[in-house]
């Protein structure tokens, strides 16, 4: 699997941009294949509206079928062909359809942030107080320069590449458990 897959069509983009597509992805990624009947039940869907979905997100070269894990050919295993993916506002700035594709995936993708850290919210009581503890969730609003944010994102991702390094070493059942980093930095809206 490849580290990341940098989406730069803007019908690619907007296929990504459904939340069932993004809960898809992001459960092929974290849990490994799967199949549209096991991917229905996690997401509370019919195994046909997921093998739609699924078909949209392998034509978008997100996903492709898992043709070594099937036991017979009624069984259709799908996986992710990349371990992230990333596209940026900035090039499609010059470009109206890739600036409105961009943004209705970013709105996408901000809504799941926030549909997941209300899911935490909600089980946070269950998962025990040390993990409770050890998290954390703050924003701070400070004054830079474009060259001091550029340099802040920067130290950001080099901390997250040496967590993501440390959890690859990580298996299942040795105490770890999958984290949530959710990283923004960016010019603050007028109000």
């Amino acid at each position: 699997m490849d580290d990341d897959g940098r989406i730069d069509d803007p019908a690619h983009m907007r296929a990504l941009a459904h939340p069932t597509r993004l809960r898809i992805l992001g459960l092929l990624r974290t849990d490994g294949p799967k199949t549209a009947a096991m991917l229905g039940e996690l997401i509370d869907e019919a195994p046909g509206t997921i093998s739609y979905h699924c078909g949209r997100l392998a034509t978008a070269g997100l996903i492709e079928p898992a043709t070594d894990l099937g036991v017979d050919r009624r069984e259709r295993w799908w996986r992710s062909v990349h371990r992230s993916s990333s596209w940026s506002l900035e090039d499609a700035l010059d470009d109206p359809e890739r600036t409105l594709a961009v943004s209705a995936l970013d709105r996408a993708v901000a809504r799941t942030y926030a549909a997941n850290y209300e899911a935490y919210v909600d089980q946070a009581a269950t998962f025990g107080r040390e993990w409770v503890a050890a998290g954390s969730s703050s924003d701070r609003v400070m004054r830079l320069t474009v060259p001091e944010l550029e340099e802040l994102s920067a130290d950001l991702w080099q901390v997250l590449e040496r967590y993501r390094e440390i959890g690859a070493e990580h298996v299942e059942g040795d105490g770890s458990e999958q984290v949530a980093v959710l990283v923004q930095a960016y010019r603050r809206p007028r109000a």
